[in-house]
């Protein structure tokens, strides 16, 4: 069956942000939730308000809000007949959702899905009373929080749920809604919250019985372990004390385990100290200074992060390195974390059985809903299991089941294929789910064919090629052009259909440029080589676009500056619904020299030839606002209002099928590509330069921006009008030799270069 419609009831933070990201994908949504005690929908509206407001934001688009339908719980549950899939978001307590249930059962139609999105409550106690019809029909849906970003859906169906019915929930979640969905058995806190909350709880404890600080804690238990940067006080103080506080005590309830908080928690729960929705939780912001919690007295000192020779020494290691030397660190950091990974690694092998199906589902679900770099499972393997061991046995645990058959690893490679222990005690091969590419098994399987430290192409198979970048934050230095300009000549020897141009990196798809070799070469006074790296520049990304195959840029994340330049040159984009893509030059005293001024120009120009009417300028003006704003966008939906995207790109909601989508363009393509053949570019010469010199001098004139922003802003608008002179064609290199030869003459003063300076040294621009 389709899921065309959904309902959604409570308008709570958990309900309001999965409405919004239904609404965002284009599904429209009927969001309920009670009465208001004034207007019948003050407390609904207030949740799609809450919604609108959230930073960061809820919506991938704000507009996709028009797709909610608002209504109360007393008044408009039949609205929820026209649904295919209801969920249900209220108080989490077993007795009001089981009412609820009880009155949508005669509602829904025969075919309907009804969820739960429950943190904890299992299953089966909310389907209790509930008919046949409706049990095979209704499963757990738990989404974590905010729903946008957290990547984990887990589904728990009951004994009795449809396969089907869970099948469809899958697929959707994963196609159209982008999670990655994990089967959890019904048992209270399902996966990733009895696991993770469990750690939590240890590290609080541990905390007082070692002595030490919550900013020395968050910084043993983040990035050292591979986790968020939130750690573990930052973390609580985003999702709520309040929520730890009743979770926690609801797993401890149910389960028998000890989630016990210490007294000092509950006393700042109590004085509505719960975190970021409070002002105040572990830590408190006073303008822009951070204070954190003592918690031995109740009061705030400020921030003193943890930054000890050894950690900064550590955070540099790879993880493996990382976990080991932490365990070695000095005075009580070392020991705590021992005490740490120790108590949970061991309620891990114990718990597993009884919470999940398979290890790799548990590695999953803390790595998608905690944002853990490795889950417990491939941590420990990345420790090494004979140091688990030891651990264990220093704190007098025992050797559960799972460690006695895991022998030296969890996950194996058998004959070149990843093999992953079973809760049986056996082994079984590890693929991406269907549909999904993984770098990861392309380069554990060997298909490399090129590689330098700073980039590589391996073999997606099916005559496609990759373009990965290693350098850091996959900056486009020397080697990476070295690479791409291998490639071309490689795929066009070889014969290879096409080319992707992407990487798994977490977060940045390219930072742009490597500002550190353009100002080595500046403070040199290596001219001319700098006018040949940006010609090369220039040739690498109208060379794509120029190549005899389909290329497609697979961007997602950070793509700015060079990294944007190639997604304007690529055939085609198909981009990560999470995309943040901008020219921002400006902020470091330059404007785009590697074609990108060119390009939107050109892009912008066209776009309005169809239009007899329509205004030229607008064009240049459009293109202007992009770049001296250096205009970043907040999804790849405002990415295309932008025009950074074309119409025709993609959006990929799910990350994780990005490789795979930008290769079936690729093969798309491939049988009848023929290269575009670019025209000349339509420019206006001292028509658009007045326009522009007078919106400078104006902002000037009000103190808007500084003087050197003036001096940019004037290159711009050179270029953007192809220099001084009449209206004119021009050919395309005429405008990229205005582009260069703005960029050097920007380089060459003191301002961009104390900007250049300034972001390298503290990672934001300088307003000089």
């Amino acid at each position: 069956m389709r899921i065309r419609r959904v309902g959604v009831v409570g308008a709570g933070t958990m309900g309001s942000g999965i409405a919004a990201l239904v609404a965002s994908v284009g599904i429209p949504v009927v969001l309920l939730d009670v009465p208001g005690t004034g207007q019948r929908l003050e407390v609904v509206q207030r949740g799609l308000r809450r919604a609108l407001e959230a930073r960061p934001p809820a919506f991938y688009d704000p507009a996709r809000a028009a797709l909610i339908t608002l209504g109360t719980i007393d008044d408009d549950l039949p609205r929820l007949a026209e649904c295919d899939w209801i969920v249900e978001a209220i108080i989490e307590q077993p007795e009001p959702k089981q009412a609820l249930f009880a009155k949508l059962e005669s509602i829904v139609h025969p075919k309907a899905i009804v969820s739960s999105n429950t943190s904890g409550i299992p299953i089966h106690i909310l389907a209790e009373g509930r008919g046949e019809a409706f049990r095979r029909r209704f499963l757990g849906t738990h989404f974590f929080n905010p729903p946008r970003y957290l990547h984990l859906l887990e589904i728990i169906p009951l004994p009795e749920t449809d396969p089907e019915v869970v099948e469809t929930m899958a697929h959707f979640a994963d196609y159209i809604l982008g999670k990655g969905v994990v089967r959890a058995k019904d048992t209270p806190g399902f996966i990733a919250n009895r696991l993770g909350v469990y750690g939590m709880v240890q590290a609080l404890r541990l905390m007082e019985q070692f002595d030490l600080t919550v900013d020395e804690v968050d910084g043993l238990t983040g990035p050292l372990l591979g986790r968020p940067r939130s750690a573990t006080f930052r973390t609580t103080d985003l999702t709520g004390l309040d929520i730890l506080q009743h979770v926690a005590g609801e797993l401890g309830a149910t389960t028998g385990d000890d989630f016990a908080l210490p007294d000092w928690v509950h006393e700042m729960a109590r004085q509505g100290r719960l975190g970021e929705k409070t002002g105040a939780g572990f830590y408190r912001r006073e303008g822009r200074a951070i204070f954190t919690l003592d918690w031995k007295t109740g009061e705030y000192r400020p921030r003193q992060e943890l930054a000890t020779p050894e950690v900064k020494a550590l955070l540099r290691q790879p993880l493996p390195e990382r976990l080991r030397g932490a365990l070695q660190l000095p005075g009580n950091y070392g020991p705590f974390l021992r005490a740490l990974l120790a108590r949970t690694f061991h309620y891990t092998l114990m718990r597993a059985p009884e919470i999940a199906y398979d290890l790799v589902d548990i590695d999953r679900a803390l790595e998608w809903g905690f944002g853990w770099e490795l889950g417990p499972f491939a941590t420990m393997d990345a420790l090494g299991l004979d140091t688990v061991r030891h651990l264990l046995g220093e704190h007098g645990l025992d050797e559960p089941p799972l460690l006695q058959q895991a022998g030296p690893a969890f996950y194996q490679r058998q004959n070149g294929t990843r093999l992953v222990l079973t809760l049986d005690g056996g082994r079984k091969p590890v693929t991406p789910p269907p549909g999904q590419i993984s770098l990861r098994f392309i380069k554990e399987e060997q298909r490399e064919l090129l590689a330098s430290p700073d980039a590589a192409l391996l073999d997606l198979g099916d005559g496609v090629v990759l373009l990965e970048f290693r350098s850091k934050q996959n900056t486009l230095g020397d080697g990476v052009l070295t690479m791409i300009e291998r490639a071309i000549d490689f795929i066009v020897e070889r014969g290879y259909a096409g080319l992707v141009i992407g990487n798994e990196d977490p977060r940045v798809f390219s930072a742009g440029a490597n500002l550190v070799e353009i100002l080595t070469l500046a403070k040199a006074g290596q001219w001319d080589m700098l006018d040949q790296a940006v010609r090369r520049f220039q040739r690498m990304t109208t060379g794509l676009r120029d190549a005899p195959f389909p290329v497609v840029v697979a961007a997602f994340g950070m793509t700015l500056g060079g990294g944007a330049e190639m997604a304007l040159y690529a055939d085609h984009v198909q981009a990560a619904a999470e995309l943040a893509i901008g020219l921002v030059e400006t902020g470091v005293g330059l404007i785009p020299a590697g074609g990108g001024t060119t390009a939107l120009l050109r892009r912008f120009s066209e776009e309005l030839q169809p239009y007899e009417q329509a205004d030229p300028f607008e064009a240049v003006r459009r293109a202007f606002n992009l770049i001296a704003f250096a205009r970043v966008s907040g999804s790849a939906f405002e990415a295309r209002s932008l025009g950074y995207l074309r119409p025709s790109d993609g959006i990929t909601i799910n990350r994780d099928r990005l490789i795979a989508d930008a290769k079936a363009r690729v093969l798309l393509l491939a049988p009848s590509y023929v290269p575009p053949v670019p025209g000349p570019i339509q420019v206006l010469g001292n028509e658009a330069l007045g326009n522009l010199r007078y919106a400078i001098w104006a902002a000037r004139e009000a103190n808007q921006i500084s003087e050197h922003d003036a001096f940019i802003g004037e290159q711009l608008a050179l270029i953007l009008s192809g220099g001084e002179g009449p209206a004119r064609t021009v050919p395309e290199q005429t405008v990229l030799d205005l582009e260069r030869e703005a960029f050097l003459r920007l380089l060459g003063t003191a301002k961009t270069q104390e900007r250049i300076v300034y972001m390298l040294e503290n990672g934001k621009p300088l307003r000089n």
